[in-house]
């Protein structure tokens, strides 16, 4: 006898061996003990879910000689004949290659004769939504006024391509993804059956390959199997199915923490010399991601993370070094990286780029820490904020006039005075300004146009430096379409520090007068409104340009 594989071998025939489904089996059993059996219905879900075997189960009930029960008695023909496959009245259609308006022609024809032994004729419809629209109008009458043996069941995992006028005719169940916990517990049931001993972490690594999956799970058990025996270890069977461990993923989480760029190229740098698949790491990076972020939203509810105990403890103590924005930008970021790892011709560089980026977003200040810097800093009662040392001035300051040494009955000769301080803004700086104010604007960057105002602009022969007051100006300035406005209309690089610029008030652009709409009703209720109160509290240098009211 040929080997028969674990998924087939231990495959549901009853009710009461259907692994979750609950809410389906309760239904159709309570039907069939009503006598309320409808004559179409569409099973829908993800792949290995029960819709198929369910969907067996279903025509044993109907066709058992006992019947019909929602207990069939499994000695009869027809609940022997069901599950082999080959009953003369439960009619299986693979539509993945019966999909055209001939085969749905057949049977149409088909449904009009009695059923040869059984109660009911039975036809399953596996992978019912590629079934071209023409063959569905073709079994449209039918499926609407079937005979009274007549039982349709369609199976499909993409239901919202079933035509809304079959759908309208059918009773649709919605199958869910099998539990963790259930899946668990289903497979050590089964390595008890088969005598194989594996562990908590072994079998939870199983069920996370499968994501929900009965048949994806047994066929991963199957092939570890086969692999390493009767004694499973997690370690192995990670190995085998490409899957990554808690402490490969925790390197990244390290890293992170650490805010160390050079390790996460070398977690790059190790997935090459191992050969592992890059798309296949930034997939089970977003789903590590995804539990951290809900380890840390809810740490009391084991339920939302398919991991074991143990592992569970481990996702919980790593959340704790992040808050939960830094996991929700680190989880967006992934989600990039492995969209762009779809069809990236060089995929390393694509993920060494992203994971670069995770470590930027870890060193991002929040808006409400930036403003609330900068309103401390405008205000002459508050604490001091720490500031970044000022950046070296581009121009050097003129040498100190040498020491005059005495001569021997010389008259003293008073020392000359100093040289003047350097203006800081120049007409060629003011000019460089109002250029690259000009283009900002043009642009319509107006935020970057208002931040060069308030900046120093030195140029030199190769570079442009601006000097911002603080790092929130500076980022303003950084931000990519600013920057390369500003280096397209300079021709030159564009450096970016933060220091204490020293801009003249004639060197500014000609600015809009401030408040000019005061006199309008709208604009004095906007004034007194206590948020603008309190950011004109936080901008002193504050530019009112136009009021309007939505309303209008």
């Amino acid at each position: 006898m040929s080997y028969q594989v674990i998924a087939r071998k231990y495959r549901p025939q009853t009710f009461s061996e259907l692994v979750s489904q609950e809410h389906v089996r309760t239904t159709i059993e309570n039907a069939i003990t009503q006598r309320r059996i409808a004559h179409g219905y569409i099973f829908a879900g993800q792949r290995g879910t029960g819709k198929t075997t369910v969907a067996r189960i279903l025509a044993r009930c109907l066709n058992c000689i006992e019947g019909p029960t929602p207990t069939p008695c499994g000695k009869c023909a027809s609940c022997i004949e069901v599950p082999a496959g080959n009953s003369p009245d439960v009619i299986e259609i693979d539509a993945a290659s019966n999909r055209g308006i001939n085969e749905m022609r057949e049977l149409r024809e088909n449904v009009r004769y009695r059923p040869a032994r059984d109660r009911y004729k039975v036809f399953i419809i596996d992978e019912a939504h590629q079934i071209t629209t023409e063959a569905f109008n073709a079994l449209l009458k039918t499926l609407e006024e079937p005979p009274e043996w007549a039982v349709f069941v369609m199976c499909t995992t993409e239901s919202h391509k079933i035509p809304i006028t079959i759908a309208s005719r059918c009773q649709q169940f919605s199958f869910r993804g099998v539990d963790f916990e259930d899946l668990v517990a289903r497979m050590r049931w089964i390595c008890g059956e088969e005598g194989i001993t594996a562990d908590d972490e072994t079998l939870a690594v199983l069920a996370q390959a499968g994501d929900g999956s009965v048949r994806d799970s047994l066929s991963a058990l199957d092939q570890a199997i086969a692999c390493c025996g009767t004694t499973l270890h997690d370690a192995e069977v990670r190995g085998l199915l490409g899957m990554f461990s808690l402490d490969s993923l925790g390197t990244v989480a390290r890293a992170l923490k650490e805010s160390d760029s050079a390790a996460m190229l070398d977690v790059v740098l190790e997935l090459e010399r191992n050969g592992r698949s890059l798309q296949h790491f930034a997939r089970e990076l977003s789903r590590y991601m995804r539990n951290l972020l809900v380890k840390k939203i809810a740490p009391s509810h084991p339920r939302l993370v398919a991991a074991s105990p143990q592992e569970q403890d481990r996702l919980k103590e790593t959340s704790a070094w992040f808050s939960e924005e830094d996991l929700t930008r680190y989880l967006q970021i992934c989600i990039d990286i492995f969209k762009d790892l779809q069809a990236a011709l060089q995929p390393r560089l694509h993920l060494e780029l992203g994971l670069l980026r995770m470590i930027y977003a870890g060193r991002l200040v929040s808006i409400e820490e930036a403003l609330s810097s900068i309103g401390s800093s405008g205000s002459s009662g508050g604490a001091a904020v720490p500031r970044p040392a000022a950046a070296p001035s581009v121009r050097s300051a003129a040498p100190p006039p040498p020491p005059v040494r005495p001569v021997p009955g010389a008259k003293p000769v008073a020392a000359p005075p100093p040289p003047p301080a350097p203006v800081a803004t120049s007409p060629a700086s003011a000019d460089w300004r109002e250029r690259l104010h000009a283009a900002l604007m043009e642009g319509g960057l107006v935020t970057s146009a208002d931040i060069l105002e308030r900046s120093e602009v030195t140029a030199s022969a190769t570079d442009l430096t601006i000097v911002v007051s603080n790092k929130f100006e500076q980022l303003g300035l950084d931000d990519p379409k600013a920057k390369s406005v500003l280096e397209q209309t300079s021709g030159k690089r564009i450096l970016i520090k933060v220091g204490k610029p020293v801009v003249s008030a004639a060197a500014l652009p000609a600015r809009a007068p401030a408040n000019k709409a005061a006199d309008d009703p709208a604009a004095q209720r906007a004034m007194e409104h206590p948020e603008v109160k309190h950011f004109q509290e936080m901008f002193p240098e504050h530019n009112v340009r136009q009021v309007r009211d939505l309303k209008e």
